[in-house]
């Protein structure tokens, strides 16, 4: 497989050296000549010392015919111009983006970058697993990032315990969709009653969730939603 990996910073530097240890074909860009020549002097002649911003430099280092191109520079903007040009212009079947703002995120999504990947949304989503059980816990985005996956943890106390799913007064456009118990997870029937230490998974965009809060875990005022 040929990998195009554009930047050369502490991530595009392990990844190549990663690609070539496993035996890919690798040719890395970075416009910093001083480290260009740093990195070729460490893992070999593949390092291109050009903008890879430039569709003339993106054709010189094999663009058009790799099989991924990976823009992991630490400029959104660039990895985004990479990899609209590497899809549009030299029809690459798979691009990646590191993409440092997750507010960001959407954007790519919409732009066709194929996959993306937020370090920022990784470190929080490794907190957010510590956090108390009062809160909705953010699983992950959907599609643009209009639709989220949301987890309750149930604790006593929760208005929602002893009640069957379908009476609960959920929000408009969210829904309860999975619970898991003992370890299971199941599909959440209407006429499922729910208890104490149940997890449960809703769908729904970020605007239900103060309802959402209120029916699952209960009104607390000093509660603060996480978000990704």
């Amino acid at each position: 497989m040929f990998v195009l990996v554009v930047g050369g910073g502490k991530v595009g530097y392990y990844l190549s050296k990663e690609l070539i240890e496993n035996g890919h074909e690798v040719v890395l860009m970075e416009k910093d000549r001083a480290r260009a020549d740093q990195i070729a002097d460490e893992i070999g002649s593949i390092v291109v010392a050009h903008d890879g911003c430039e569709g003339k430099y993106l054709g010189e280092a094999g663009c058009a015919r790799a099989d991924i191109v990976a823009a992991v520079t630490g400029d959104d903007e660039d990895n985004l111009v990479i990899c609209q040009m590497a899809k549009h212009h030299f029809d690459v079947r798979r691009t990646i983006a590191r993409v440092n703002n997750p507010k960001n995120e959407a954007l790519f999504r919409h732009l066709g970058v194929d996959e993306i990947i937020s370090p920022t949304r990784m470190i929080l989503g490794s907190i957010e697993q510590d956090i108390p059980v009062h809160e909705l816990l953010h699983l992950a985005a959907l599609g643009e990032g209009e639709l989220e996956i949301i987890e309750a943890h149930l604790q006593d106390g929760s208005p929602a315990v002893g009640r069957a799913a379908g009476d609960l007064a959920m929000p408009e456009g969210c829904s309860l969709f999975a619970v898991i118990r003992d370890g299971v997870a199941t599909p959440l029937r209407p006429d499922m009653t729910l208890r104490v230490g149940d997890k449960v998974i809703a769908i729904g965009p970020s605007e239900c969730e103060e309802l959402l809060h209120e029916q699952l875990i209960g009104d607390d005022p000093e509660a603060v939603t996480p978000r990704r």
